[in-house]
């Protein structure tokens, strides 16, 4: 059973009193191990796959395909995990994982057949565990009521630009400079470690629902019922392209100058931007609500991905990449802020993943995509593939952006009134 533990009475709602909070930090370290899989998994199968194929069209299919199983489950994750418990959706989850990577790694590494391939790289999608909404979600049975929620929300968000930061980075790090399957082993022992580290933390995840949902009538409470739930899912597809679309197309872009290592400098440089800014959004007192927030942070993210296909040295492509990664962040924190107003509170699990789901689904398809693109036409034209992602994505949200405006909120809150409580750093 899982125990409330309220802020101390006067306690600050910043970060500090946040993780002052009895029994966070045990499911908050092996959570952060666990969680890295879902920013390592796609890049790590591109590169192992690029190298023994010699094809980014191949590898951006293979990691595609890993990608899009990814998604497609994640939501099913979600509702196992609130109707039956964290813990039982993790233990064999994690294991069928870790086996699911040993097949496609040695499969790669043998020149197996494309079918072969995609074939493993569905389960090894399928059972990447979704450890950010579990995280969420026990965070809300420790703080119900609290005014630390909005401080959790915040740090959570921040916490997921770090592992952007992090995982590309380390996975990069070890295909080019240990060997190219080296990412894909390091994401299969981090899952299975902290995944089970993370399960065995059990005083602290939320009760399993069980019989109690259906008699409470949760059971049948779909987030995807919610309008806003699938409108905040095509901006986050959006985002996702973002992230396939510039790891493929910075691996090829470093490699077709000659500079093949500085692939993991160029990619650190967009996802520090990502981070940087993801701590200033989760540190700041907004005085606007969060709908508007995100109809100005969306259209800067597509008009910093403009000049990314004109690059055409490495300087010039890392100070793009930082102020793509720097305008990713707001877009990303607000969304995920949006469903704790939209969302009732049986049902947050289940959106948190169908929001990571889709960023897995884009950053799929912005991999597929641009590896053809870069196949075809270069290295440049994959860069494409952002612009094109987040553009339309603008489309869907200024089209349906009353969608995204809480029941009971005003038009003018709206526009205008901030929402969300201040959220000082101690």
């Amino acid at each position: 059973m899982a125990e409330t533990h309220h802020d101390p009475a006067g306690a600050r709602p910043g970060y500090g009193s946040l993780l002052r909070t009895r029994g966070a930090w045990t499911f908050l370290l092996p959570g952060f191990l666990a969680r890295q899989p879902f920013a390592m998994l796609t890049i790590g199968i591109l590169l192992l796959v690029n190298d023994t194929t010699g094809s980014y069209g191949t590898a951006g299919t293979v990691s595609a395909t890993a990608g899009v199983a990814m998604a497609l489950f994640a939501p099913l994750s979600g509702k196992l995990a609130d109707r039956f418990g964290q813990a039982a959706v993790l233990m064999p989850g994690v294991v069928v994982h870790a086996a699911a990577i040993s097949l496609l790694t040695t499969l790669a590494l043998s020149h197996a057949p494309l079918w072969a391939l995609l074939a493993a790289a569905v389960p090894a999608g399928a059972s990447t565990p979704q450890i950010g909404p579990m995280v969420r979600a026990r965070w809300a049975a420790r703080l119900d009521g609290s005014p630390l929620m909005p401080t959790a929300a915040a740090f959570e968000s921040v916490t997921d630009e770090f592992t952007f930061v992090i995982g590309p980075v380390l996975a990069t790090a070890l295909c080019t400079g240990v060997h190219p399957a080296a990412g894909l082993v390091a994401e299969a022992a981090l899952t299975l470690v902290g995944g089970l580290l993370f399960a065995t933390q059990r005083r602290t995840q939320p009760a399993a629902a069980g019989a109690a949902a259906a008699a409470g009538g949760a059971k049948g409470v779909s987030a995807l019922s919610v309008p806003g739930v699938r409108v905040l899912a095509v901006t986050m597809l959006g985002i996702g392209t973002v992230f396939g679309g510039m790891q493929v197309s910075m691996t090829a872009f470093t490699k077709e100058l000659g500079e093949p290592g500085l692939n993991g400098l160029m990619y650190g440089t967009f996802a520090a931007g990502n981070m940087i800014a993801g701590i200033v959004c989760g540190a700041v007192a907004w005085k606007i609500s969060a709908q508007r927030r995100l109809l100005i942070a969306y259209p800067l993210l597509v008009l910093a991905t403009t000049p990314l296909w004109a690059a055409d040295a490495l300087p010039l492509l890392g100070a793009a990449g930082l102020a793509v990664g720097l305008c990713i962040a707001p877009s990303l924190i607000t969304g995920y802020t949006l469903v704790e107003k939209l969302v009732p509170a049986g049902a947050r699990t289940e959106a948190f993943t169908w929001l990571t789901g889709a960023v897995g689904l884009g950053q799929a398809a912005g991999a597929t995509v641009g590896g053809r693109l870069i196949d075809a036409h270069g290295a440049s034209t994959g860069f494409l593939v952002p612009l094109g992602g987040t553009a339309l994505a603008l489309v869907v949200l200024l089209a349906l952006r009353k969608a995204l405006t809480p029941k009971g909120e005003s038009v003018v809150a709206a526009r205008g009134v901030g929402h969300r409580e201040p959220v000082p750093v101690d």
